[in-house]
């Protein structure tokens, strides 16, 4: 399914799942404005060309370490996002992991003061 053939009812209906994705059937039809059996035709429509990729449950991600992993063009070869309890705690995950790992000769690490905006949410 093409960017362009997806219309406003469509949209509506993404932007809905990006914000809830256990949203019933019933309980999106409703928001959209359109009957059920015409908003799960949608559905399967954009699940079925691909557009809705899946879905997804999010977790705290207090309990992960390693949480993003990006490789990048420029002066560093990685970039990691890591979710860590408190200072000794990083340095345990420095120390004993990340330094620890094959290929790797340097870390070099900027620490996040507070989160500013997150969102899983794409434009549409």
């Amino acid at each position: 399914m093409q960017e362009e053939t997806i219309d406003q009812r469509d949209r509506a209906i993404l932007r809905e799942l990006m914000r809830d994705g256990r949203l019933t059937n019933a309980e999106l039809a409703e928001r959209v404005n359109l009957s059920p059996s015409a908003c799960l035709r949608r559905v399967r429509a954009m699940e079925e060309s691909g557009l809705i990729a899946g879905y997804v449950m999010l977790l705290d991600t207090a309990h992960a370490r390693i949480a993003e992993c990006y490789l990048i063009a420029g002066p560093a070869d990685y970039v990691l996002r890591v979710v860590y309890r408190d200072a000794s705690d990083f340095e345990r995950i420095h120390t004993r992991i990340l330094t620890q790992l094959p290929g790797v000769s340097r870390v070099q690490s900027a620490l996040t003061l507070r989160t500013v905006k997150r969102t899983t949410a794409l434009p549409i």
